[in-house]
């Protein structure tokens, strides 16, 4: 029984190479670097790809640091809440509440 006979083999090459190339029109469509020698990226030539790239750069850029300013005022909440302060301050309001309604 033979397992590899020609046609299995140029079958297997055929997909191997339909896989590259749809892979690689992939990665132009949507903008990706192709991929050189040692696995550096080449980015396109075109002038509308190029500064796509550089407006999502940019964007990423702006996206993080409001990411950023995000997290920070996120710490500074859950300070605010968890400080032994602010429950005092409720205690006592909760407490002036019920004073007021009875």
């Amino acid at each position: 029984m033979e397992f590899l006979n020609e046609t299995t083999v140029i079958a297997g090459i055929a997909i191997m190479t339909a896989g590259y190339l749809l892979s690689n029109w992939m990665k132009m469509k949507n903008g990706y670097p192709l991929e050189g020698s040692f696995g550096r990226p080449i980015y396109p030539k075109n002038t509308e790809a190029v500064e796509r790239v550089k407006l999502l750069t940019q964007e990423n850029a702006e996206l993080r640091a409001e990411l950023g300013s995000l997290k920070d005022r996120l710490g500074n909440v859950e300070r605010i809440v968890t400080d032994s302060g602010y429950h005092l301050t409720s205690e006592i309001d909760r407490l002036r509440d019920k004073k007021e309604a009875n």
